[in-house]
């Protein structure tokens, strides 16, 4: 999904509800590190302007460590508390 070309084609149109982290690769197999830094970067893309609910779209799978599951969240107040 490349989030930016979304954002700028449909973001005036729709709401984007998800796709805040990658719930089958980086969410589930990524560090904490690197969810943040998808969060972050999703967020940086979708959120401006409204539009934009984060939401990780599917269940957490079963094998997510708790740790992802953390960072998800703190990145999501880190994102909401400076902006």
């Amino acid at each position: 999904m490349d989030a930016a070309h979304l954002k700028k084609t449909y973001g005036g149109r729709i709401v984007f509800w998800g796709g805040g982290v990658d719930t089958q690769t980086t969410f589930a197999f990524g560090t904490p590190a690197q969810v943040r830094e998808q969060v972050l970067r999703r967020m940086e893309v979708l959120a401006p302007g409204g539009g934009f609910i984060f939401n990780a779209v599917h269940n957490i799978q079963a094998t997510t460590p708790v740790d992802n599951i953390i960072a998800m969240i703190d990145a999501v107040q880190e994102f909401n508390g400076r902006n």
